[in-house]
């Protein structure tokens, strides 16, 4: 894992990877879907696991 946060686009196949985001949020309620979001970032958060990085995302996340 590297230990610089990414911010240009690197997600092969973007575009079918937001539309299975779209997707998999079809036909929820407004709290199931944030609670969906939220796992997914926990998940996602575990499996990056570099403090340092999480803190980069958190931050340019909040500048945008």
């Amino acid at each position: 894992m590297s230990d610089t946060l990414i911010l240009t686009p690197n997600i092969d196949r973007a575009d079918d990877f937001y539309a299975d985001l779209l997707a998999v949020h079809d036909g929820l309620e407004r709290d199931a879907s944030d609670a969906l979001n939220a796992r997914l970032v926990l998940i996602l958060a575990n499996h990056i696991g570099d403090r340092a990085v999480l803190a980069d995302a958190l931050n340019a996340a909040r500048a945008k």
